[in-house]
């Protein structure tokens, strides 16, 4: 098994030291022969922002490249995203519910706790994007 997501996509636009690339994410039934009379099957564009690339100009736009990260990268962003919230949030409710009654003021709460953790990750978004990095292959 590998130790990398890759995707292949278009260079979009190219700056002095970030290339924007689009991507087709796919599910993994998108390649299966009833896919297109499955609703299952889905896919997505989006644009990556690949920073720290040293020769821009060797790019241009509409140039075919490969986009990869680690699956490091990956787990943590799982773990910033998903895991840290609920984790977040369940915490708020169980703790709260000891000392709360109403329980939709004790939802409120929970997720309002999230407010000041979003706020943190916005705020850290450059430390998060040298640490959250895509690579051109």
């Amino acid at each position: 098994m590998s130790n990398k997501i890759s995707h292949t996509g278009i260079v979009e636009s190219v700056e002095s030291d970030c290339l924007h690339v689009r991507i087709l994410q796919t599910s993994a039934c998108s390649s299966c022969k009833a896919a297109s009379h499955c609703n299952a099957a889905e896919s997505k564009e989006k644009t990556v922002d690949v920073y720290g690339v040293s020769d821009t100009s060797s790019y241009r736009i509409g140039q075919e490249v490969r986009v990869t990260a680690s699956i490091q990268v990956a787990r943590n962003a799982v773990l910033l995203a998903f895991v840290i919230p609920f984790a977040i949030l369940l915490a708020v409710l169980f703790i709260g519910s000891r000392f709360i009654a109403d329980e939709a003021l004790l939802a409120l709460l929970s997720i309002a706790c999230l407010i000041p953790y979003y706020i943190g990750l916005y705020l850290m978004r450059g430390k998060l994007r040298e640490r959250f990095t895509f690579r051109i292959e």
